[in-house]
């Protein structure tokens, strides 16, 4: 039973599409997890290697299990709320992308072998024994950069429009801490403790604070309360709010003493100048369905002197356009992770105007997009380092 009666009427009225989409989705989900299974298995158990017959069967079963509980353990864990179920798919999920990943790399470089001269099985066994070494290497060391307090980074922004008053203003950004599955109420203390160390004027959580509802993440989030900023603490949403709670975290952030920036700004002064700081909701959080909420930067801009600065909390990079429009200074924005698993970055460039790094956009709009300080899903970051921001605002 729905728990939406509009979607019972939609799918009387309009059966063979509905049905014929979700067909559809299947196929593609199917068709992503037999590559992400296949290629490494190729690769490292049948591609010409000849491994005697019990090595072929037991790797063979391998990724068939394998294959079989991944979306198994992603559907119990994610859908029904099971943490154990949910990192472990996660965690399966992340090394079979390291896998495939490389076994493509792998099956390219066997060309050069064969190119070279080197023949099978030597060729293919050469590849399968780098494959499994390359990947080892990667996973060990990305689950160390996943579970490490981030590094600081330091970035200078020159804003033409901002009053010398606020000249050397101090923002500093955490952003995707995704609370979830794994416990990581030290890693939150943590990495806390070392945002204070940076003496900031602003401090901002620029979205996809946890997986799951307030009740389910509350430790790991609590830390956040004791974040010190010199003028404000500033929160948005990001997407996955919306998959769960967003309304009860909006609700959890301002209990600890956060501004929450819902379609909303405050005015940040020091020295008689002012700076607009704006936070608008997630590009995603006008369909989730939940009551109130939607992107709206002409409702966060409300009343504000047309002649500010504003800096602007938006999750997704590619809100970037309706802050061009506004005329904002800088857009602040997290979600893409850096990519996480490399080469997941291109993936992402196909969605979003920028992975990483401070871009420009329009004559007057600067994005700042952050690798973000925690991880999503897979414990592992490969080739893109989380990060918290120091954000050095500089006038002229």
């Amino acid at each position: 039973m729905t728990d939406n009666p509009a979607e019972v009427v939609e799918e009387a009225a309009h059966p063979p599409r509905r049905r014929g989409a979700r067909w559809r989705r299947r196929a593609v989900v199917t068709a992503v997890l037999v590559l992400l299974f296949g290629v490494p298995w190729w690769t490292l158990v049948v591609a010409g290697t000849a491994w005697p017959a019990p090595i072929v069967a037991a790797g063979s079963v391998l990724f068939a299990v394998g294959l079989l509980a991944m979306p198994a353990l992603l559907i119990r864990g994610h859908g029904r709320r099971s943490d154990r179920a949910a990192a472990a798919g996660d965690a399966l999920l992340g090394v079979m992308w390291v896998l495939f990943a490389w076994s493509v790399i792998g099956q390219l470089a066997g060309l050069g072998l064969l190119a070279g001269g080197v023949a099978d099985p030597v060729r293919s066994r050469l590849v399968a024994l780098a494959v499994i070494a390359v990947s080892v290497v990667l996973l060990g060391w990305g689950f160390f950069e996943a579970m490490r307090v981030p590094r600081v980074k330091q970035v200078v922004v020159r804003i033409p429009r901002l009053g010398p008053g606020l000249d050397g203003l101090r923002v500093a950004m955490i952003t995707d801490t995704h609370y979830g599955p794994l416990e990581r109420s030290r890693w939150s203390a943590a990495m806390v403790a070392r945002v204070n160390e940076l003496e900031a004027d602003v401090v901002c959580h620029v979205g996809d604070i946890a997986d799951g509802p307030v009740a389910a993440r509350r430790e790991q989030a609590a830390p956040l309360g004791a974040v010190r900023a010199a003028s404000a603490r500033v929160y948005v949403t990001g997407n996955h709010e919306y998959f769960g709670e967003a309304q009860g975290w909006l609700d959890y952030m301002e209990s600890i003493g956060w501004d929450v920036l819902h379609n909303r700004h405050i005015i940040v002064e020091r020295a008689g100048d002012r700076l607009v700081v704006a936070g608008v909701d997630d590009a995603t959080a006008g369909s989730s369905g939940v009551r109130g909420h939607g992107e709206d930067l002409d409702s966060a801009l409300s009343g504000t002197d047309p002649g500010l600065p504003v800096l602007l909390l938006a999750h997704q990079p590619k809100q970037v356009p309706q802050a061009v429009a506004a005329g904002v200074d800088l857009q602040i924005s997290g979600h893409t992770h850096g990519g996480q698993i490399w080469p997941f970055n291109f993936l992402v460039r196909l969605d979003q105007p920028s992975v990483h790094g401070l871009s420009r956009h329009g004559d007057r709009t600067q994005l700042y997009t952050s690798r973000g300080t925690g991880f999503w899903g897979p414990p592992f970051r490969v080739f893109a380092p989380s990060e918290i921001t120091l954000l050095t605002l500089r006038a002229g």
